[in-house]
């Protein structure tokens, strides 16, 4: 019985590792998924350049804006 106890780890290590192995394997060798991945891949990748860009357009335009109001601020009061 602690034999068994002793070898669970070892038995537990070898499924995972063979489990994984074959699903790298079946994951390379199947290209109905790839490109299924390289799509979300690109569309992430086209998502965020378009947020820095336009984060980039706005936080000039909003840092001018923010400027022009707290200038005037001063006159009001």
């Amino acid at each position: 019985m602690l034999q068994t106890i002793y070898l669970f780890p070892q038995m537990i290590y070898l499924t995972l590792t063979g489990f994984l192995s074959r699903l790298m394997r079946e994951f390379k060798n199947d290209e109905r998924g790839l490109s299924g991945v390289v799509v979300a891949i690109l569309l992430i990748l086209v998502a965020v350049l378009a947020i820095i860009l336009i984060w980039g357009f706005l936080s000039g335009w909003l840092a001018e804006l923010w400027d022009r109001i707290t200038g005037q601020g001063a006159t009001i009061v």
